[in-house]
């Protein structure tokens, strides 16, 4: 029995599409960063960071917005568009840790203070290097200038070339070059997105950070309305600790202001009135957020609803 070329073809040009998808698939899986992997969380002293992309799409689809705080590195003078790094509060980077999302990115301490010092005492050689070498040019700008006007002096029927000749004459004693005129070159054009080892080593710091009553208050706070699907910003700038958006802070505007306290806290009447005041003036409603009591081992074994919630409205009286 003859067969159909016409159909053969088809069959064998399917069969090798589906064979192509299957390697591009795999391909693509391969670069593509595994769901289960850790985010990289990196540290600027105290400061929780992060440095990928990938890191920073998987921290927004969890909840996690954080604030972009690095210049860009074709502008990096302009403050109007930042970049990355991406700075996370304590309470964000508490809340990746406590749900297994994130781990900090540590480097043990293998070098001493005599590694430090001697960092030091090189970088401290680099600079005075570059200053004797930017006062050498100055100098020899000073020159060149002095001599440009003594020759146009020369040349002409004023009789102050002589004067303009002695200043040139004492000008390698009489010059001094400040300190603080001195031209330092930043590497900004090519920056990459990550410490170097001596930088991370001097930078790394413990993990978890050490959580005093305070943060454990906004902690408590900022899990319980993250659990209810709250997204969260800071609200320093409003007054308060965190602002409360009902959806992803692109696409809405914050409803409330929440200020945590503990419940054996005293807050003064005065400072009532004037956070609700300020929550009306931006057409917010301010929430006192406040922790139910807690354990003797100091930490917090809340859940969700466990907070008591409070809003102030401000309201004019007739």
């Amino acid at each position: 029995m003859d067969g159909d070329p016409a159909g053969m073809n088809l069959s064998q040009q399917s069969s090798s599409m589906e064979v192509k998808e299957d390697m591009d698939t795999k391909s693509e899986s391969e670069h593509q960063p595994s769901k289960d992997a850790l985010i990289d969380i990196s540290f600027c002293g105290s400061t929780p960071l992060l440095w990928k992309v990938s890191d920073m799409k998987r921290c927004r689809s969890v909840g996690v917005i954080g604030a972009l705080v690095g210049s860009l590195a074709r502008q990096p003078r302009q403050n109007v568009r930042l970049g990355r790094p991406l700075e996370l509060l304590q309470e964000e980077a508490l809340l990746l840790e406590d749900t297994n999302t994130a781990a900090a990115s540590l480097q043990a301490q293998d070098c001493g203070d005599e590694r430090h010092s001697e960092a030091v005492r090189q970088y401290e050689a680099g600079l005075e290097s570059s200053y004797k070498e930017q006062c050498a040019l100055a100098l020899e700008d000073k020159k060149t200038v002095l001599r440009r006007i003594m020759n146009e002096k020369e040349n002409g029927t004023d009789n102050s070339g002589n004067a303009i000749r002695d200043r040139l004459n004492a000008l390698d004693q009489a010059f001094r070059f400040p300190w603080p005129a001195m031209a330092v070159q930043l590497c900004t054009a090519r920056a990459g997105f990550s410490h170097c080892p001596e930088e991370r080593s001097f930078h790394s710091t413990d993990w978890p950070m050490p959580r005093d009553e305070r943060l454990n208050t906004r902690f408590c706070v900022y899990r319980d309305l993250r659990n209810k699907g709250f997204y969260l910003t800071s609200a320093g700038k409003f007054g308060g600790d965190f602002l409360v958006y009902p959806g992803d802070p692109l696409r809405f505007h914050a409803h409330f202001i929440a200020l945590c306290i503990s419940m054996d806290e005293e807050l003064p009447l005065c400072d009532i009135l004037a956070i609700a005041r300020l929550g009306s003036n931006v057409k917010k409603t301010v929430l006192l957020c406040s922790p139910r009591n807690r354990s003797e081992t100091g930490k917090d074994e809340s859940v969700e609803g466990d907070v008591v919630y409070s809003s102030l409205q401000w309201s004019s009286m007739l």
